[in-house]
C-alpha cells in the first residue's frame, strides 16, 4: 500500500484495498453489500451499552430529539425510548427505512425517515439535539466530511459506535479458502480516530466487548454466503467453515463528543 499524506487518505486506501475484486463480484449470485433488514430489528428491551449511556447523558433528563444516521431498522435511536421525543432516521436503503418506520410505529414514537446517503442527505435531515450513528464508518470512504456533518447536525452532541477492527475481517480465512484471496490488513478504530483528530474532533472513547450471542444459524449462513459471493452449492461447505471459526464476541468502540 502506498504511503499517504493524511489520515483521511490512509483510511480511503485501507478500505479500497479490501474491495471485492471485480471478477468475483460480477459472478456473485447476490449483491454482497445488501443487508437483510430482519437481522437488524431492535428488541423491545435495549442493551445497556456504553453507546446508549453516552446518548442518554447527552439527552439529559429532559430528553430531546435524535437523528440516527445509517439507521438500519432503528436500533440505535430506539434504544433511547422513552427519553427521545422524536426520531429521524437516515438511510440509503429503502427497505431499512420501512423497517425503521414500522419499529417506531409499534412503539408509538414520533418519527421521520430520510432516504439517501450521508452527508448528502444532511440538509433534508436537519438538526437534532443528539446525533447517533452506529456501524456505518467502515462503509464510508470519505470519513472526514461524514463525521464533520454529524457534528454540524447535533445541538448537544454525537455518539458513534463501530467495531474495533473492520467487521468483515473475521471472514478473511474463508476468502482464502474459497477464493484463494488473501486480504490486506483491515482498517481499525485507531484509523478512525486519526481521521477524527485530523478534522478537529477530540472525542471521548470507550472500548468494550459484546459477548457472543445466540443467532439464527440459517440467517447467519445466508449472510456469510452473500458476503463471500458464493453460490448455493457451497452452502454445506461454508456452514462447516463458519462453524470452525467458532462463536464470535465483538470488540466495539463508542466515540462521543459534545457540540
Amino acid at each position: 500500500m502506498p504511503l499517504t499524506s493524511s489520515a483521511a487518505a490512509r483510511w480511503r486506501d485501507l478500505l479500497q484495498a479490501r474491495a471485492i475484486p471485480a471478477e468475483i463480484r460480477a459472478a456473485a449470485p447476490e449483491d454482497p453489500s445488501r443487508h437483510d433488514p430482519a437481522r437488524f430489528i431492535p428488541g423491545e428491551t435495549p442493551e445497556g451499552t456504553p453507546s446508549r449511556r453516552a446518548a442518554l447523558r447527552l439527552l439529559g433528563t429532559a430528553g430531546g430529539t435524535v437523528l440516527d444516521v445509517g439507521c438500519g431498522a432503528g436500533a440505535a435511536g430506539l434504544a433511547l425510548v422513552p427519553t427521545v421525543s422524536h426520531l429521524t432516521g437516515v438511510d440509503h436503503a429503502e427497505d431499512m427505512l420501512r423497517a425503521f418506520e414500522q419499529a417506531c410505529e409499534q412503539r408509538g414514537l414520533a418519527h421521520r425517515s430520510v432516504h439517501g446517503p450521508w452527508p448528502q442527505a444532511a440538509a433534508q435531515a436537519g438538526v437534532a439535539d443528539v446525533v447517533v450513528s452506529h456501524h456505518v464508518g467502515y462503509n464510508t470512504l470519505d470519513l472526514g466530511p461524514f463525521v464533520t456533518a454529524l457534528g454540524a447536525a447535533a445541538r448537544r452532541g454525537v455518539v458513534v459506535e463501530l467495531h474495533a477492527v473492520h467487521p468483515g475481517a473475521w471472514l478473511d480465512p474463508l476468502w482464502a479458502q474459497f477464493h484463494g484471496l488473501h486480504r490486506p490488513p483491515p482498517a481499525t478504530a485507531d484509523d478512525v480516530l486519526a481521521v477524527f483528530a485530523e478534522v478537529g474532533i477530540h472525542p471521548e472513547v470507550q472500548r468494550w466487548i459484546r459477548p457472543a450471542q445466540p443467532r439464527n444459524p440459517e440467517s447467519e449462513l445466508d449472510f456469510s454466503m452473500r458476503r463471500l459471493c458464493l453460490p448455493v452449492e457451497c452452502r454445506d461447505e461454508v456452514a462447516e467453515a463458519v462453524a470452525r471459526l467458532g462463536p464470535r464476541h465483538r470488540d466495539l468502540v463508542t466515540i462521543s463528543w459534545s457540540s
